[in-house]
């Protein structure tokens, strides 16, 4: 199933999708507001996170699907985390960039991947709302991947993330990259959470983005997951080494996405990104 989180008048409320019908399952249970509260359960009762949603699907009522580009953060994510350097063209592009390429060809081929945080829940955006790009910064890209949620630290679902970046920030030196990544409105997710069963194999999804400017395209680009060089489950044991993640968190995998040097955002683009089995993230772009 397919899990979304929508905000109205009267609170947030969170819509499962299985196939072409979508229940409310807070009108089944009222606590349940967010994909962490079946989750929760799943924990304690030993069973899947469909498995429980199965349950509420008699007392929940039909609803439309929910549109998303116009949605809630799917998941109340205590921490964002990314992997960096799992594509050959994503190390292309940051030896492109870089004074010191040589890092990064280190990374690509080395046992232990880089992985490090990208952002908190207040500076995370929902589809449809708008992401950052820094000021202080003249070359700025979106980076479209796949995101693994998980609840104490096991993956339970994969959503869509855009990992905007500063190129020109982190170009300078890498030691820069926590000011490249890390700022207001600097990660979207969205538009759901996909459970395991949905999404099957997440090293085999398609993968596309656009971005919009002034009614025409001026980039887009398809790829899939099958390029990633290393597995989901490898990036997750490495966030979880010695470090207390957080009961809920998402962690980027990388992209092998990278629109051409000269290429950055401005502020009213918009860029999509689809990925197989889970869906279609929307935003538009706003300095901060």
């Amino acid at each position: 199933m397919r899990y979304y989180r929508t905000v109205g008048a009267d609170g947030p409320r969170l819509v499962a999708r299985m196939d072409a019908d979508a229940y409310d399952l807070t009108a089944a249970r009222p606590s349940v507001t967010a994909f962490e509260d079946l989750a929760y359960v799943a924990s304690v009762s030993n069973q899947t996170i469909d498995e429980v949603a199965v349950d509420l699907l008699g007392e929940a009522e039909t609803v439309s699907i929910p549109d998303e580009t116009s949605v809630g953060i799917p998941t109340l994510v205590d921490e964002v985390w990314a992997a960096g350097v799992t594509y050959e063209i994503s190390e292309q592009a940051r030896e492109a960039e870089s004074g010191m390429p040589e890092i990064y060809l280190d990374v690509y081929g080395a046992e232990r991947p880089e992985v490090f945080f990208k952002a908190t829940w207040d500076r995370v955006v929902a589809s449809g709302d708008s992401v950052g790009v820094r000021g202080d910064s003249d070359w700025n890209v979106p980076e479209p991947e796949l995101g693994i949620v998980l609840y104490e630290g096991e993956i339970v679902g994969y959503t869509i993330g855009n990992d905007v970046s500063s190129r020109s920030i982190e170009g300078q030196n890498p030691l820069y990259l926590p000011q490249a990544k890390v700022y207001d409105r600097c990660c979207a997710l969205g538009p759901c959470v996909a459970t395991p069963e949905s999404v099957e194999d997440p090293h085999d999804l398609m993968m596309t983005m656009t971005v919009e400017r002034d009614g025409g395209t001026i980039y887009e680009g398809e790829t899939s997951t099958s390029e990633m060089v290393r597995t989901c489950e490898e990036l997750v044991s490495y966030l979880n080494r010695h470090n207390s993640v957080p009961e809920s968190a998402v962690l980027l995998t990388g992209t092998s996405l990278v629109p051409e040097e000269g290429f950055s955002l401005t502020p009213a683009d918009e860029v999509h990104i689809d990925i197989d089995n889970i869906g279609h993230l929307a935003n538009d772009v706003t300095t901060v």
